[in-house]
């Protein structure tokens, strides 16, 4: 992979580690809270937020900030309260629950994200799917793994199906006209329609082709599921072609495609 032995710094297994067991571990804490029932209230930004999100949130920041404390943690339901932190060179991201409209909405598709940024691009992360039991880590320069009751397996992006591409879009953005449009141009075999970074996710693992986003995301929402498709030998670029990058003054995302493998890449 290009660049590799400088984007593999000594210590990074370290912190992918902690990552992977952090997020592993607020996987637990919102099973246990959907399991025993929540309330959801409502942000100023019109968005939902419950009992799981903060919950999860707090366990990661005081596991990283613990074990890591040089490094700065951006963190939505903190960034949400008014709480500023400066990135910096290197910094982790954090959203300890995305898709809190399916987790209330009693759907399976959301996630655990905890990514760590290095002059500007995601490179590594850890993503759990709570729901489903699963959980993966990844770095850009040596890959991308899943870890299941069936055990630590590398996961790959796959080259686009002749027969044409299987979509994921946003649910919240189901009907947006801008997606039809986008996809005018492309021969599409199924086009679905689920919520939170899962959609990343299945893109790297190879269930999936395209994951074209034509709405508002935060950086929080996309660090780590980026570096797990970028690993598993995906792509995450702007309209433009041009990489998706990280620490902007506002945290926010312009529209990107995450897609899987080029044929010649």
């Amino acid at each position: 992979m290009t660049h590799s032995s400088s984007l593999l710094q000594a210590g990074d297994q370290a912190l992918l580690d902690l990552a992977t067991r952090l997020a592993d571990e607020a996987a637990a804490l919102i099973r246990a809270i959907r399991a025993r029932g929540f309330e959801t209230v409502t942000k100023s930004d019109s968005s939902p937020v419950t009992e799981a999100d903060h919950a999860a949130e707090a366990h990661i920041l005081a596991g990283l900030r613990a074990a890591f404390p040089h490094i700065p943690v951006i963190a939505e339901e903190e960034a949400a309260a008014g709480i500023r932190v400066a990135g910096g060179k290197t910094f982790w991201l954090v959203d300890p629950l995305d898709g809190t409209r399916e987790f209330a909405a009693g759907r399976d598709d959301f996630t655990v994200n905890i990514g760590l940024v290095r002059n500007g691009r995601a490179v590594l992360g850890a993503v759990a799917l709570p729901a489903y039991h699963q959980l993966y880590a990844a770095h850009v320069a040596t890959g991308a793994m899943r870890i299941d009751a069936d055990g630590t397996h590398a996961i790959h992006a796959r080259p686009a199906p002749g027969e044409g591409l299987t979509v994921l879009a946003s649910r919240h953005y189901a009907d947006d006209p801008r997606l039809a449009s986008f996809l005018g141009g492309h021969r599409i075999a199924h086009l679905g329609n689920i919520g939170s970074a899962a959609k990343f996710i299945r893109v790297a693992e190879g269930a999936a082709d395209l994951y074209p986003r034509l709405g508002t995301t935060m950086e929080w929402d996309t660090a780590a599921p980026q570096a797990v498709v970028e690993a598993a030998g995906g792509s995450v670029a702007l309209l433009d072609g041009t990489p998706l990058r990280y620490g902007k003054p506002d945290w926010r995302n312009p529209h990107f495609i995450c897609a899987g493998k080029r044929e010649h890449s």
